[in-house]
């Protein structure tokens, strides 16, 4: 990831890996040049952390959104945006009749002035009243020079970094790539850079944050400084704090307890937009999701922020707390406030009502865990992310990851927009203990039940369903009987033997629907990533001096690789170590390995009596006989 320099306070202190040196061939053979898009970039080589190719996917799709987001934003004002490639690929999909064409263009020509023509807005091109966007912590500043160079109805775009040596890196890449008129860049701390732009004249309309880390430091001024309705793109890295290995550092830096769950990337996503709308909420402002992904080792949210004092005091009831078992892993989600219909059209909030579990899981009798709160509404906006979808799939060779952006968006367009978190097929499984069924067998068995079933784009094996909990155990039971798990060997205080002690009230019908294939998944789209290399996660974080060098970091995992174990033993020195010892079963004569065994079959060397004092010498009072097969003789026991 290329957004990782901020977490230096001083930014004299990084170099960026290049060697102070009078000639310019010395600077240029310490510098990598990678192209990406429509970018070309140069960053030091000894410094790693300014390029990660695994986030080609994010800077891919922030481009698509925001090229949609300008769409719409422009269309408002008579303004036409023009994609490279895209019009020359929908006069092949778009199929219209003649008449369809002539009485679209006179419908477009009535609504224009004699001599006008209609105003559009090109790639690279200053849009007076385009998009002013905002890169808090640019790096090398290829996410900028890329939305420059592949996003067009842009006013300008600022690329900030609060390293000095990363703004000349920036300075240096904006003149390789020639978009010095639309890219500005600027040396300060992004908190403060977005606390100077809260007038509402000053906002900006697209603010870009993807640190290293947790983005929180940075979210309370971010939500201050985006434009009435504007976007707001956010990615977190920090997916330990999020996924519940901490919970009370996700409540220091969220404002939210995370749960160690099988749903922990969607409540990531979650927590992240709770904590939106919560800061957002101090200044009369809310925030509306576009599209929430969950990818790789991160979580990257796209949403808008609007100002209103009467929709935000509808937020706590869009924030709910969950309440999770944990022998069987049910969930419940109980809401902060609730909305209530009141006479003259008004809307009553309130203080909900709960909660909604006993103080034992219903079905396996153990406790239940809290946590959040968390965003409880959808989380994507299914008319924007079917823009987005349609728009990569006309135009596929505009993005390198066209192929899986296209995946999973489209099974994010099948997700279900009401149903938060969901289960997943081991979890069911190996709770009663049981074999795992298929995905289109439990599919079809929620499907034939009435109920509604979906997929999710943060897990392969989700099982994100309206159907309660305990139609779902009947399932699993109906399935048990299937395939059966030998009771005997369950204890009786297990989830697994208190779930299936109950008889089922619901008869699962485990035939295969034809509806239980996803589209997506009969279409063989590219859903879910495979690892695209070796050490893909996150690039360690900035230190003074730029020692980030790939072999150093490489010797550093080999280091630090199995560090808690135990290192293993030479076979030579194990071999003498274990002839330091008497072999037992020598002594007593039953020892058959002869001169191969691994023990000593030597004897200790006797003492010799004339050293040995008369009074020294311990008196014994008998002594056993030798058993058959022992060796007698000065020296043996």
């Amino acid at each position: 990831m290329e957004e990782q320099t901020q977490g230096l306070r001083n930014p004299g202190e990084m170099e960026n890996g290049i060697e102070p040196c009078g000639e310019e061939c010395a600077s240029e053979a310490q510098e990598t040049t990678v192209t990406e898009g429509a970018a070309k970039i140069a960053f030091p080589s000894a410094n790693e952390v300014f390029y990660n190719p695994v986030q080609e996917f994010n800077r891919d799709l922030t481009c698509a959104v925001i090229t949609e987001f300008a769409r719409v934003q422009l269309a408002a004002k008579g303004i036409q945006i023009k994609v490279p490639g895209e019009k020359d690929v929908q006069k092949v999909v778009v199929d219209l009749s003649e008449q369809e064409e002539e009485n679209a263009e006179l419908k477009e020509g009535a609504n224009l002035a004699p001599g006008d023509q209609p105003r559009t807005a090109a790639v690279g091109e200053i849009c007076e009243e385009g998009l002013r966007v905002l890169e808090g912590l640019a790096a090398s500043g290829l996410r900028s020079i890329r939305f420059a160079r592949e996003v067009p109805g842009l006013q300008s775009v600022v690329a900030n970094d609060a390293s000095a040596r990363a703004v000349d890196l920036i300075n240096r890449n904006v003149q390789l790539n020639g978009v010095a008129h639309l890219v500005h860049p600027r040396q300060a701390d992004a908190r403060m850079l977005m606390y100077q732009h809260q007038k509402a004249s000053e906002r900006f309309d697209v603010i870009d944050l993807d640190p290293y880390g947790s983005p929180a430091p940075f979210l309370d001024a971010a939500v201050q400084a985006v434009s009435e309705g504007g976007l707001l793109c956010v990615t977190c890295t920090d997916m330990a704090v999020l996924a519940g290995n901490s919970g009370e550092t996700c409540y220091s830096k969220y404002g939210a307890m995370a749960l160690k769950s099988r749903a922990c990337h969607e409540m990531a996503l979650r927590i992240v937009l709770h904590s939106l709308d919560l800061r957002a909420n101090c200044y009369q402002r809310f925030v509306v999701p576009l599209l929430s992904v969950s990818a790789d080792f991160y979580v990257r949210v796209f949403v808008r922020v609007f100002t209103g004092q009467a929709k935000v005091k509808a937020s706590a009831s869009k924030q709910a707390l969950v309440f999770q078992c944990v022998g069987c892993g049910t969930f419940h989600l109980q809401r902060l406030g609730k909305a209530s219909g009141a006479s003259g059209g008004r809307v009553k909030f309130s203080a909900a009502c709960g909660p909604p579990v006993a103080p034992e899981c219903e079905h396996c009798g153990q406790r239940h865990q809290l946590g959040g709160p968390l965003w409880a509404e959808p989380i994507h906006d299914l008319d924007f992310v079917g823009r987005v979808l349609e728009a990569v799939s006309t135009n596929p060779g505009r993005f390198h990851t066209a192929e899986r952006i296209r995946g999973v968006l489209s099974v994010i367009t099948e997700e279900l927009p009401d149903v938060p978190l969901y289960y997943t097929l081991d979890q069911l499984s190996s709770t009663i203990r049981c074999s795992t069924p298929s995905l289109l067998q439990l599919r079809s068995a929620l499907l034939h039940a009435g109920f509604r079933v979906s997929l999710s784009h943060a897990c392969k094996n989700a099982v994100k369903t309206d159907a309660p909990s305990s139609a779902l155990w009947d399932v699993m039971r109906c399935w048990e009987k299937e395939c059966p798990v030998k009771r005997e060997r369950l204890s009786e205080t297990s989830p697994a033997f208190r779930i299936l002690s109950m008889e089922p009230r619901l008869q699962a019908n485990f035939t295969i629907r034809e509806d239980a294939n996803p589209s997506s998944r009969q279409r063989g789209l590219k859903r879910f990533q495979a690892n695209p290399e070796a050490n893909w996660g996150p690039r360690p974080r900035a230190r003074p001096g730029g020692k980030a060098a790939g072999g150093t970091m490489e010797e550093r995992r080999r280091l630090h690789q199995n560090k808690r174990k135990e290192p293993a033993e030479d076979p030579v020195q194990r071999a003498a170590r274990l002839k330091t010892f008497p072999c037992k079963r020598f002594k007593e004569g039953t020892c058959q390995h002869g001169d191969h065994c691994c023990y000593s079959h030597s004897s200790p060397a006797p003492e010799d009596p004339a050293d040995e004092a008369p009074g020294d010498r311990p008196e014994t009072p008998y002594q056993n006989p030798p058993g058959p097969g022992m060796a007698t003789g000065p020296g043996i026991d």
